[in-house]
């Protein structure tokens, strides 16, 4: 007798969409003049028209954040900035299911993870660092630390709404005001969030949200009213960022792309290590810039993790993101789908051997499989490039050394993932490995005290704790 879970659809009256939005600067909605389209990727629903910003408006914005940042927000006290942060954060809270239901329909991402991991963890930062706001002399970054001033901040389509309080939350803490930017594809939760700034009585200006494609976040980086850039996105994009601010005063953080390695030794708790691995890499599609999306599998327990793997990986359930049991929801675009199909033709082209879930994909919408490729070698594509979808190479391995020679082989450097019963052998791992992030026996696990950031091409600086404080502090040692 097969039982199966019965729908279970959230509401979406909770959320009321306008069906046009301008931009928010210095304190109030303003009309935009050119409308692109927010569209649901799971059913392909035109959800509201979304204003593209030109020279005009980001050059509003900017002037919006210099003014609020002399005439108010310097020259208010920590102890005052604090509390906005913390009137936010609970503002968000009480409309956390409001931002819930409206990141999974403009994302595409599963209800449940907006509900119990993306909202949550927005408003935990705003928490976090408005206890911080009166206490930066006792953060370890001296005691003559001013902030930059204006902060430009340009976020991905991923998790709109916890990296938007990624960047946000710090700069307020530290005294800067900001310019931020949404993800063209994923305007809603900034613009929600913009209400939320305006029931806080928030000073005006304190923060401005113009929205746009990738020519609104070049008017934003190239401005000279702009202090410092924090990004989070690709790294040709974030390439193209540092050249542009080099010639420049602007301070600049790089959050890029990863290609994690997720290494299973083989004395590791293997149950518990097949739930690390589908966490890691079907978590929100594989729109995770830190994703485990090498697995890299000791020989002797090769055989054994990938036959429980595809086991485990037939009960994931693909659909309707709006339903509370659904664990893997839409691609977020068709663009972003594209990518994933043509990187993983190169898999079958390459000789690795594909294996996809069993499941029935929604004909309306952008939807992929969950989806392992064996046989990987390190010259396949798929082990090298950065495929931001639910896309796993498994790779084997005979020593440890031979397991970190694989890892580390990579241009970036983001994140890592370590499996085993001995202590011993974490700690020696996580100390040769090239990542900024490393988890042991488990994976994408986050905390607003804890700092994010990598090596090589995975970017520059930390976000999150009391090292993410620096980025926004000038006469910081590596200032």
């Amino acid at each position: 007798m097969k039982f199966d879970y019965a729908p279970a659809p959230e509401s979406r009256s909770i959320v009321s969409i306008k069906p046009k939005y301008g931009h928010f600067i210095d304190g109030k909605f303003v009309a935009g003049r050119k409308h692109f389209p927010a569209i649901n990727p799971a059913t392909e629903e035109i959800l509201s028209q979304i204003a593209l910003a030109g020279v005009a408006e980001v050059d509003a914005a900017v002037k919006a954040a210099r003014k609020a940042y002399t005439i108010t927000w310097s020259k208010m006290s920590g102890r005052e900035r604090g509390k906005y942060l913390f009137r936010i954060a609970r503002i968000m809270q009480e409309r956390s299911r409001e931002f819930a239901v409206l990141e999974t329909l403009d994302n595409g991402k599963p209800i449940r993870e907006s509900r119990d991991v993306d909202i949550p963890l927005a408003a935990a930062h705003f928490f976090y660092h408005a206890g911080w706001a009166d206490k930066l002399e006792y953060a370890g970054l001296g005691t003559s630390t001013k902030p930059h001033g204006v902060a430009g901040q340009i976020i991905p389509w991923n998790f709109p709404l916890l990296m938007l309080a990624w960047k946000v939350a710090p700069a307020l803490a530290t005294g800067n005001t900001v310019v931020l930017k949404p993800a063209e594809n994923t305007s809603l939760t900034a613009l929600l969030f913009a209400e939320v700034c305006q029931q806080a009585e928030l000073p005006a200006g304190v923060v401005n949200i113009v929205t746009g494609n990738g020519s609104t976040g070049a008017l934003i980086v190239n401005h000279p009213g702009i202090d410092k850039i924090a990004f989070t996105g690709s790294t040709e994009v974030g390439k193209i960022i540092a050249r542009a601010v080099a010639p420049t005063q602007k301070s600049v953080t790089l959050e890029l792309g990863g290609k994690a390695a997720n290494i299973i030794f083989e004395d590791a708790a293997i149950d518990e290590a097949i739930e690390g691995i589908v966490n890691g890499v079907f978590f929100n599609q594989g729109h995770v810039c830190c994703a485990g999306s090498r697995l890299i599998l000791q020989e002797s327990v090769a055989d054994e993790v990938i036959e429980k793997l595809k086991r485990r990986m037939g009960l994931i359930r693909v659909g309707d993101p709006m339903d509370k049991n659904t664990d893997l929801g839409a691609i977020n675009s068709k663009e972003q789908l594209l990518k994933i199909r043509e990187l993983s033709a190169t898999g079958d082209t390459e000789g690795a051997q594909r294996w996809s879930a069993p499941c029935d994909l929604p004909k309306k919408g952008f939807w992929f499989a969950p989806t392992i490729f064996t046989g990987v070698t390190q010259a396949h594509r798929i082990a090298r490039e950065e495929i931001f979808g639910p896309v796993l190479s498994v790779l084997t391995f005979r020593t440890p050394q031979e397991a970190i020679d694989k890892a580390n082989n990579t241009p970036f450097g983001l994140s890592a993932g370590i499996w085993s019963e001995k202590g011993s052998r974490i700690l020696w791992a996580s100390q040769q490995l090239r990542a900024g992030v490393i988890w042991s026996n488990t994976f994408n696990k986050f905390d607003p005290t804890s700092p994010f950031g990598g090596y090589k091409e995975s970017g520059w600086g930390r976000e999150g704790g009391r090292h993410g404080l620096s980025a926004y502090l000038k006469g910081v040692g590596h200032e």
